[in-house]
């Protein structure tokens, strides 16, 4: 496989030192995003085996509430993907993300695509501003970066699906990025790093938002991170938009749900036990 950056973008290293400083003077939290960064043929390749997620059951990860779909593990990348992930996955552009966004730790990948990989969305779906898990519930790594690459062409603003990224507080949405073909989106990931596309698509039916997303970790975060992320170290964590009663009947309802789940695992789980 030819190297899968675009010409524009070849030189990693170099761009990585340009980019540092509106990399980590970014508001709301340090990110960033490039388009066209990958080259046009091999992401279209991508974009031609990407499965329609909600077929595969043995690899769907839905959550009603939001239908949401994503892959679980690898077995669903067709060639030119795990080509593509295994290169967003190796030293060059490890050495790339470790220069852009002056990480003093060194960055590792995951090669188990742990909440990663392919992700779809369906019409009336959504995804509630969230902070991601702390800790790799396998590995016990600290999470440190998103990195998203949108496969959606022609995509509309009327659509809806915006990356939105909200302020510390969680009072205003200070970033919207629209998820068009071949944007490379990344940011980092801590306690304060509030995302997601809050309200339902509005796609046609037949039309989904289509992502590749990798997630990158380090062996120990710096200590402000640390002291007051220990809550949520494997545990995605929803919060509600001020004013907006539709988040909090939701999370209300995902969260009874969760309990509901829980507790039925606990029964189950005595049960085999006996």
């Amino acid at each position: 496989m030819i190297d899968p950056v675009s010409i524009e973008y070849r030189d990693l290293e170099q761009l990585g030192t340009i980019q540092q400083s509106i990399f980590q003077s970014a508001v709301p939290f340090p990110h960033i995003y490039f388009d066209n960064f990958f080259d046009q043929h091999i992401l279209n390749l991508v974009l031609n085996e990407f499965p329609d997620l909600s077929r595969i059951e043995r690899h769907k990860i839905n959550n009603p509430r939001q239908r949401k779909f994503a892959t679980n593990g690898t077995d669903s990348f067709g060639v030119t993907t795990s080509s593509l992930l295994n290169f967003m996955n190796g030293d060059v552009f490890l050495n790339f993300l470790q220069i852009i966004t002056s990480i003093n730790e060194p960055l590792i990948s995951d090669s188990t695509f742990l909440g990663g990989g392919l992700h779809e969305i369906k019409r009336s779906g959504l995804l509630k501003i969230h902070t991601d898990f702390a800790k790799h519930r396998i590995t016990n790594l600290d999470r440190r970066l998103n990195v998203l690459v949108f496969l959606n062409k022609n995509w509309k603003d009327e659509y809806g699906g915006g990356l939105e990224l909200w302020d510390a507080n969680m009072s205003t949405c200070k970033v919207k990025i629209a998820p068009i073909f071949n944007r490379l989106v990344i940011f980092e990931t801590t306690q304060e790093s509030f995302h997601g596309h809050p309200d339902p698509l509005l796609c046609p039916a037949h039309i989904t938002r289509k992502s590749i997303a990798l997630y990158y970790y380090s062996q120990g975060r710096p200590k402000s991170q640390s002291q007051t992320w220990e809550k949520s170290k494997e545990a995605t964590t929803f919060y509600a938009r001020p004013g907006n009663t539709e988040d909090t009947n939701a999370l209300d309802d995902y969260s009874l749900q969760t309990r509901v789940i829980n507790k039925i695992k606990r029964i189950l789980g005595r049960r085999n036990n006996e």
